[in-house]
């Protein structure tokens, strides 16, 4: 199951923060910010998925991740790749390398980075 746009961005705030409350999550909006419905209703949307989940104290609702950022991150450019690159994650290394103006210290830095999993895929 995928989040939207909006639900992303409140799940970025939330993987920041780790625990919040709505009020904490409302301040983490830059101007302008949400109303607190719309707020509300991502947090149902998104306990409902099974993305996040809280904790009650009295009226007040202390809300978590139930998902790893790393996790989710891995999901979704798997699914990138799968979209855009046919699977491919060499096209997509290439689009990636080609494609973002990537400086030669940045190359260098991915190239030592390929070169560590080429030793460990080796040993």
């Amino acid at each position: 199951m995928q989040l939207t746009k909006a639900e992303e961005q409140l799940m970025h705030y939330l993987w920041q923060l780790e625990k919040a409350y709505m009020k904490d999550l409302l301040e983490a909006f830059t101007e302008p910010k949400p109303a607190t419905t719309t707020v509300a209703t991502l947090l149902k949307r998104m306990t409902d998925k099974g993305f996040i989940g809280y904790n009650e104290f009295g009226k007040s609702r202390e809300y978590f991740p139930l998902v790893k950022k790393e996790d989710y991150s891995k999901k979704e450019v798997s699914g990138f790749i799968k979209d855009f690159f046919n699977n491919s994650s060499s096209q997509f290394a290439s689009f990636f390398t080609k494609e973002t103006n990537m400086t030669a210290s940045e190359l260098e830095e991915l190239k030592k980075i390929i070169d560590n999993e080429l030793l460990k895929k080796r040993k």
